[in-house]
């Protein structure tokens, strides 16, 4: 598996964000989706990093920088990819893109449900925890937030 940055020009990727939007758009209640089209992830801010194996898209994942803090965006496996470890080896990437970027910890918004209930457990097992709001984000019956102190 080589995990590496995308530029979102690779046909692959642009597939993968569009099923990722769709998917969100059409799950998340009114109010609680905050999925970023292709076009905001392209902000200076935020890194897209791909995994691959060989021509195979496996998962992408973003990091968006604020002050104080990374946030995960726009984490997803590829359906066909799904329980072979893509989605444990873009977040550990991700992790460490944080590190090297000199984050002090890092923080995600999820949702809930059984669309959600495969990236949540992948969270905790990493060790992320339940926090306070961040980034404009309210929690919800529906909304989760997380957080992972780097230090």
């Amino acid at each position: 598996m080589d995990v590496r940055r995308s530029d979102l020009s690779e046909p692959e990727v642009k597939q993968l964000l569009a099923l990722h939007h769709s998917e969100m758009r059409g799950y998340s209640p009114p109010g609680t989706c905050h999925v970023l089209d292709i076009d905001a992830l392209r902000a200076p801010d935020i890194d897209v990093f791909a995994a691959w194996d060989g021509d195979r898209l496996l998962a992408i994942g973003a990091l968006k920088a604020h002050d104080g803090f990374a946030e995960i965006k726009s984490m997803r496996a590829h359906p066909d990819a799904r329980g072979q470890g893509a989605g444990r080896a873009i977040l550990a990437h991700l992790l460490d893109h944080a590190r090297s970027t000199g984050h002090p910890s890092v923080k995600l918004e999820t949702g809930s449900g059984g669309l959600f209930a495969d990236a949540i457990a992948l969270y905790e097992k990493f060790g992320f925890v339940r926090c306070a709001p961040f980034a404009g984000y309210t929690p919800g019956t529906f909304t989760r937030l997380y957080s992972l102190d780097l230090s």
